[in-house]
């Protein structure tokens, strides 16, 4: 079976900077895999090639064996590959529910004239549309804050409440920057569960960029290490603990920076 993402020598320049330099890997279908590196490693930079909101140098990014790199991002999320934000994006003004539902508008087939009108295919996306949400938030387990603004959220349940939007679009693959980061030991193992359930039960694959290492060791099935912008490991949890590139690059020590 082919890879669901293949990462095909991407390269990123900024005038004389490369800020991702010839990065290959491939993400399999209903697999998590996370991508690591130090501060300033290119890892970001990687995340937005994949998702396609930032074009390549050089490279090409393939999802179920078609180009993706350099289309338009809602255009990709369309397609099925569908990024969520390190600043949670959600309108804080609305409720858990009604942010869950308008997720839901990329999938729309009535027009934004017909939403205005309310034709009867506006209506039937409504109403589908809520039916959803309220899957998508008791899977989450939201339900207790279904009603609560999103503004009065705790960082655990916004954490939450943006992958829920991401989950709103049917993704094939959803990326994740940075899930657990601001959470705490028990938010943090919360989220963890629910990333392992969004693949085992809804079968999205699942790759993700974090700083928390113990929780990437915990949660990833396979791990892509970058360092100043170039691959240096990829592997198991186990390999990439015992790689002595990936210790050098985290300050040459066996410590808790790692996992270890």
């Amino acid at each position: 079976m082919s890879p669901i993402i293949e990462v095909r020598g991407v390269t990123k320049r900024y005038g004389g900077l490369t800020a991702v330099n010839d990065v290959s890997f491939d993400v399999e279908k209903g697999e998590i895999l996370s991508v690591i590196g130090p501060n300033g490693a290119g890892k970001s930079t990687l995340f937005k090639l994949i998702s396609s909101f930032v074009r390549t140098s050089a490279g090409e990014v393939r999802f179920r064996g078609q180009r993706i790199s350099d289309l338009a991002p809602h255009v990709v999320a369309r397609r099925g590959v569908v990024r969520t934000f390190q600043e949670t994006t959600i309108f804080r003004a609305m409720t858990v529910r009604e942010n869950v539902i308008v997720a839901h508008h990329l999938r729309s087939k009535a027009t934004l004239a017909g939403f205005f009108l309310g034709t009867r295919a506006a209506r039937a996306d409504e109403a589908a549309f809520g039916a959803s949400a309220d899957d998508i938030i008791g899977f989450l387990g939201l339900d207790a804050i279904r009603d609560e603004m999103a503004s009065t959220l705790p960082q655990g349940h916004l954490r939450a409440l943006g992958m829920a939007i991401g989950l709103a679009t049917g993704p094939a693959v959803l990326l994740l920057d940075e899930p657990f980061a601001g959470m705490n030991h028990d938010e943090t193992m919360r989220m963890v569960t629910l990333v392992r359930r969004l693949r085992d039960e809804r079968g999205v694959t699942v790759l993700l960029v974090e700083h928390d290492m113990p929780a990437v060791m915990k949660i990833s099935d396979r791990i892509v290490v970058i360092n100043f912008g170039e691959k240096i490991a990829e592997g198991t949890p186990a390999e990439i603990q015992a790689n002595e590139k990936v210790i050098e690059a985290y300050l040459g020590s066996e410590d808790a920076a790692i996992g270890m």
